[in-house]
């Protein structure tokens, strides 16, 4: 079995989006060409980053424009560079 792991301060993110066209309200299909690329993604695995405030599992909010696509093995993923990340994106109770 191989897996990716990513090297340096570098984080690799899932980008494997669910099968299935999306239509606009007035029904028409959006090819894949044309979506926006999503800003957020889960966490697969971290490089040697010190003090990583991020673990395998997390959902991220990273830069519109960063990283480098990458298909491995049938699934999509982006390889980040840590300092790109914005935020985490955490659960919460509503109070």
């Amino acid at each position: 079995m191989k897996e990716l792991q990513p090297l340096n301060q570098n984080v690799l993110l899932d980008m494997t989006q669910p099968a299935g066209e999306q239509r606009t309200a007035g029904g028409i299909i959006i090819p894949d060409t044309a979506k926006e690329k999503p800003q957020m993604a889960k966490v697969i695995a971290t490089g040697n980053i010190e003090n990583s405030e991020i673990s395998a599992g997390d959902t991220v909010l990273f830069r519109k424009f960063s990283g480098t696509d990458i298909e491995f093995e049938g699934r999509k993923y982006l390889i980040v560079p840590y300092s790109d990340l914005l935020a985490r994106i955490v659960d919460t109770e509503i109070i």
